[in-house]
């Protein structure tokens, strides 16, 4: 039986890019003392896209082939698009953590483990009756990681919330495009580029962004730039080529997990027997996920989908 390496390897790809996310958390919360939102996140995207360059055009010339006109026209659109939410999602993601508590900004950005389906459904995208329960049981896994008050909305709340449905559309976009490029690190290099333009208005009517703001915020924009942006959003994109939106963001949503851990390595914050048990319905909801869908399922897909 032949092996579709692809379908392996992207849900691999996928998870490390959810461990080089929650692990930016503390980056974020570190930066935002030191930066203010725009300007930390034009910042880091334009590193991005900095760092991401030199692979880019290594990887043109290695493909060789000019790109056919359809081809360029997605990479175009894919661009801004992705580019656009992106950035956007960034922007409320980087103000929100300002004014919430990182629990609760940890459940709500993943709230789009709900989202994407949903999005997808009403898109006229019917994802398979196994990936409503995966996403079922990851939304309690995360409640249980992230969420230890009261919960109520406020000024924090309604920007991640924002953000989570902005995250929601990029990595809708980023699936769709993904797989009509040839060149996926290219469309990434050109969704930062496009995210920076994005932010660079608010940066300069908002906020008087110094030299000595950012070579102090320097470390948390490095790591962001280089490892959650140039690394983990092209693992992303390259990983999604092969992969369905609405799984892809069950996988990724494992963000909240190396988030816990993360802050008990380098904060000293311990894991409790609640999120100890979020970790494990998380992780079983992610490996539910990458299960062979059985006959009956997969016929009732098929007719959903009216194929």
């Amino acid at each position: 039986m032949k092996i579709n390496r692809s379908k392996i390897l992207s849900p691999l790809l996928l998870l490390f890019t959810a461990m080089i996310w929650g692990s930016a958390f503390v980056a974020q919360s570190v930066g935002s003392r030191s930066l203010d939102p725009w300007t930390f996140v034009f910042s880091r995207y334009v590193l991005s896209s900095l760092v991401l360059l030199p692979v880019t055009l290594l990887s043109e010339k290695r493909t060789g082939a000019e790109e056919r006109p359809e081809e360029k026209k997605a990479l175009l659109k894919g661009a801004l698009f992705c580019g656009f939410f992106l950035g956007l999602a960034s922007i409320a993601q980087q103000a929100g953590i300002r004014y919430t508590t990182a629990g609760k900004a940890g459940f709500i950005t993943t709230l789009y483990v709900v989202m994407v389906p949903l999005i997808s459904f009403f898109l006229g995208k019917n994802p398979e009756r196994k990936t409503w329960l995966c996403t079922f049981l990851g939304l309690t896994g995360l409640y249980l990681i992230s969420v230890k008050e009261n919960f109520t909305i406020g000024k924090g709340d309604a920007l991640v919330i924002l953000c989570a449905l902005l995250f929601s559309f990029q990595i809708i976009c980023v699936g769709y495009y993904s797989a009509r490029v040839r060149n996926v690190v290219k469309l990434s290099n050109l969704q930062f580029l496009v995210a920076s333009f994005v932010v660079l208005p608010g940066m300069l009517l908002f906020e008087k962004p110094s030299i000595t703001d950012i070579c102090e915020g320097a470390l948390p924009v490095l790591y962001a730039g280089i490892f959650s942006g140039a690394i983990g959003y092209t693992l992303q994109v390259v990983a999604q080529k092969n992969t369905d939106p609405a799984v892809a963001s069950l996988i990724m949503s494992m963000e909240s997990v190396f988030a816990a851990i993360t802050g008990w390595i380098v904060l000293g914050q311990s894991l409790s027997p609640r999120e100890t048990a979020g970790c494990g319905i998380l992780f079983l909801a992610v490996i539910l996920s990458e299960l062979p869908v059985s006959l009956p399922e997969r016929k009732y897909s098929r007719n959903k989908d009216g194929n």
